[in-house]
């Protein structure tokens, strides 16, 4: 599908676009010169939760991750809206409020925007950020040895798939918003400063989409330890009921053939780690001796893994 695209992308003819279609990453990277580069991305979906505001918030939050998933920070956003004729406009308002709330959060700013009438409600942004050449955290960086860390904890995407089905209690429901509504930023500064090589962020293919990606890209295998694994109040609760959303199973399909499961992990939890994740955290690989200044910073962020030499794969284990 994307091979059209390529056809006009020669490497040779753009030394200065440092991350573009030749590799799977979170953002393309621009170099302007020797200490800048520009780094962008666009990012949008339709609501997944009820209210408004905090819908524009998490599609707003989800959309910045992935200027920090390579090291970057958000200078300024644009807005990306579909909305139908004859829904209140009131909604949309509330929707633009929350995305440019966690913007300014993030220190960035809106500076426009282009909407069109669709059936659906949609919102997202197409962000705009800087970063230095030299400090590029790629998916491709991690290395034999490393430590994988998790800085959110999983299980968004059966919450608000419980949610739809009306099945979901509030006190659930509110923490998972509150988690998609928190920006990466912390997290992706604390990994830059500590001079980390590699990180992603967890969002539509879920722990194992992503921890694949990163593993491909570098040439090694990643082992994810279960037992690790920080899970949002009743995630696992609704997991047990079936709340998965259909965008599990793609991700079985497609990346099912890269991991591995030991006969102690249940059904059940597998089937968590196909499912996506909405605005999730980083995933960080990063040298062992470094890892418990970095856990130091914020108690909810996780060691759950290693990386090992291979090709790849990723090996799930119980504990």
């Amino acid at each position: 599908m994307l091979q059209p695209l390529r056809d006009f992308f020669d490497p040779q003819q753009f030394p200065d676009l440092l991350v573009g279609l030749d590799a799977a990453d979170d953002a393309a990277v621009y170099r302007l010169n020797d200490d800048q580069a520009i780094v962008t991305t666009v990012d949008f979906f339709p609501p997944v939760v009820d209210d408004p505001y905090d819908f524009g918030a998490i599609a707003a939050a989800n959309a910045l991750s992935d200027i920090y998933a390579m090291g970057g920070k958000p200078l300024y956003a644009i807005n990306l809206v579909a909305y139908p004729d004859g829904l209140d406009l009131d909604y949309l308002r509330e929707i633009l409020r929350g995305g440019a709330e966690k913007v300014a959060e993030s220190g960035a700013v809106i500076a426009g925007g282009h909407s069109v009438v669709d059936q659906e409600p949609k919102y997202g942004l197409a962000v705009t950020g800087l970063v230095k050449p030299d400090r590029i955290l790629t998916k491709g960086g991690s290395r034999p040895g490393n430590v994988l860390l998790l800085t959110k904890s999983l299980g968004t995407g059966v919450i608000t798939t419980a949610l739809k089905r009306r099945s979901a209690s509030e006190v659930h429901v509110a923490g998972a918003v509150d988690s998609m509504k928190d920006l990466n930023a912390r997290a992706a500064e604390a990994a830059v400063q500590l001079g980390v090589k590699s990180m992603t962020d967890i969002t539509g293919f879920g722990l194992l989409g992503h921890a694949h990606e990163m593993a491909h890209m570098a040439k090694v295998n990643f082992r994810i330890i279960v037992a690790a694994l920080p899970w949002l109040e009743g995630a696992q609760d609704y997991g047990r009921a079936g709340a998965f959303p259909d965008g599990m199973s793609n991700n079985q399909f497609y990346f099912d053939p890269w991991v591995e499961f030991d006969e102690n992990v249940s059904a059940m939890t597998q089937n968590m780690l196909w499912t996506p994740e909405t605005s999730g955290g980083l995933l960080v690989a990063m040298p062992a001796e470094q890892v418990d200044e970095f856990l130091g910073q914020d108690p909810n962020w996780a060691a759950i893994g290693e990386v090992t030499a291979g090709d790849g794969h990723i090996e799930v284990v119980s504990d």
